[in-house]
């Protein structure tokens, strides 16, 4: 059996560094006491404005705004979509986007009955520059 690995780099507003590695049996339980702890020491996300100027932008868009714990489906993405852009889009554009997500690791994708369900990975990390 492999053992899985994830690198954890943030950074937070007074430029402190915080690096996090985890090897071996990673849990979901073990993911959500790391974001605690991040919590705990006040680490946040910058409140940027979102730059909408692709479809996969606005559907990333939909997904974090709407759906930043639960699991939803691409319906409910694509109605979301039509409602905030009033615009409308195919489900299988939808459907690829997320497909692309889930292989980018920034959601994670799993079968319930006759459909896909997907859940937001909210693991930001600070890339070098």
């Amino acid at each position: 059996m492999t053992r899985k690995r994830v690198r954890i780099d943030v950074e937070d507003d007074e430029g402190t560094r915080y690096k996090l590695d985890l090897e071996g049996k990673i849990t979901r339980d073990k993911v959500i006491k790391v974001f605690e702890l991040m919590d705990l020491i006040n680490i946040e996300e910058n409140d940027e404005a979102p730059n909408l100027d692709s479809v996969g932008a606005k559907i990333w868009n939909i997904i974090d705004k709407n759906f930043p714990l639960g699991r939803f489906t691409s319906s409910e993405v694509l109605e979301k979509y039509e409602d905030e852009y009033n615009e409308p889009i195919k489900l299988s554009i939808i459907s690829t986007y997320l497909a692309r997500f889930a292989l980018k690791s920034r959601v994670e994708r799993a079968k319930h009955g006759r459909e896909w369900t997907y859940q937001i990975i909210k693991i930001h990390q600070k890339q070098p520059h």
